[in-house]
């Protein structure tokens, strides 16, 4: 079965990828659908519902699958490559990917209520909520190329300044939005 590591591996990764191409791409979507309420009739009718038609295709075409079979390729290698279960980066790692499953979920949560027409978010909200999967894919990115080399105190000082400079990034683009709204 080691042979067909590499293989199991790459298609790991193609399927994190699309997952998180997913998971990026939504957020961005939910903002558009949310600022469309801010719309008059029928542009706010037009847009809720070809938005609402895209997050759904986005979601149970692209994403979900992709959460399922990155999923189903990591547990394979982990049956392939048992001792990694032993390795501190491992458990690290697996707790940020219950992290990521939980940030997929209540993005779902968020998912039904838009089809729905329920807005209980802001569009600025969407926009930070939408950096909780970059903050998972930064943190499990280092775990795993620098597994036990990984300094602890390094990557929790990164992640602050990471969340730091994502905030300061949101509240510049807020401010030229305010300026100029076709920015």
């Amino acid at each position: 079965m080691g042979e067909y590591y590499n293989y199991i591996k790459a298609l790991h990764l193609i399927f994190v990828v699309t997952w998180f191409a997913g998971l990026f791409y939504i957020p961005r979507l939910f903002v558009y659908h949310i600022e469309a309420q801010e719309k008059p009739e029928p542009d706010r009718h037009i847009l809720t519902e070809q938005l609402k038609l895209m997050t759904k295709r986005l979601w149970y075409i692209i994403t979900w699958p992709s959460a399922i079979l990155c999923t189903l390729f990591a547990v394979w290698l982990l049956i392939l490559m048992p001792g990694w279960i032993s390795q501190a980066w491992m458990h690290v790692k697996l707790l940020f990917v219950v992290l990521l499953f939980a940030y997929h979920f209540k993005t779902h949560l968020m998912f039904l209520q838009l089809q729905r027409d329920e807005v209980r978010y802001t569009s600025n909200f969407m926009r930070i909520w939408n950096e909780g999967a970059t903050l998972v894919l930064f943190a499990v990115t280092f775990l795993v190329i620098l597994k036990s080399a990984f300094n602890w105190i390094y990557g929790v000082v990164g992640i602050f300044v990471l969340v730091i400079l994502l905030m300061l990034g949101i509240r510049l683009y807020k401010r030229i939005r305010d300026k100029n709204p076709n920015a």
